[in-house]
């Protein structure tokens, strides 16, 4: 919808009504847009991936912020609608599809180079992890077998997990990756692993893992 410059927009922030954070908020020409994701300078293509993707595939009315030292993508809203606070879902359920894509892959990877017998034990060791963290929906290992074999873009099938779920299976991920494997090549590069996600999905979790200490793991 638009491409802007930090001197056309007027930016400030409100207080959340349900937490106990500000909230970015973009005004132009009476309009307001909240934030979606922040890139870096160097991630200019992945910015302009997730406005396309918001504007051209999903018909969203959107942002596209140019600024010297990063590019952010900001999604209009109404102030009143914060109050639903349907964002924040809507993205971590983005984040948690990206998790278990990445979670088939190690699974598959394993199966495929080490054998149906370590892709068993990878299968009982992810259980045991999310029976002791109490995973919403995946804390059993017959949950956890259909996880492994479920397809991620059928949103309706997705656990619902929190993005701290996200982050620990990640970390764990990664930990049994390099155990199973002897090293860590099987995480480089996560983009290789996510294929079958829309483009800008895939950018906004991209962007939100660049930026998450779990970036040294997952690059």
């Amino acid at each position: 919808m638009f491409i802007l410059k930090r001197q056309d927009v007027e930016i400030s922030s409100i207080q959340h009504p349900k937490r106990d954070q500000q909230v970015p908020i973009l005004h132009y020409q009476g309009q307001t847009f909240r934030l979606i994701s922040v890139f870096k300078a160097s991630q200019e293509e992945e910015a302009r991936g997730l406005w396309r993707e918001l504007t051209d595939n999903r018909g969203k009315a959107c942002v596209l912020l140019e600024e010297p030292e990063r590019y952010s993508v900001w999604g209009k809203v109404r102030l009143e609608q914060l109050d639903s606070d349907t964002g924040g879902h809507a993205k971590t359920g983005i984040f948690v599809q990206a998790s278990i894509f990445l979670l088939q892959a190690v699974y598959m990877d394993i199966e495929d180079f080490l054998g149906t017998r370590q892709a068993a034990l990878f299968e009982k060791d992810m259980a045991e992890f999310m029976r002791q963290k109490q995973f919403p929906k995946t804390s059993s290992p017959e949950a956890v077998k259909s996880l492994l074999i479920q397809d991620p873009l059928d949103t309706g099938k997705l656990p619902p997990w929190q993005e701290n779920h996200v982050v620990i299976c990640l970390q764990e991920l990664h930990r049994l990756g390099k155990t199973y494997f002897g090293n860590a090549n099987f995480a480089h590069p996560v983009v290789d692993r996510l294929q079958d996600m829309p483009e800008g999905e895939r950018s906004l979790f991209i962007s939100w893992l660049n930026q998450s200490p779990m970036s040294k793991l997952w690059q």
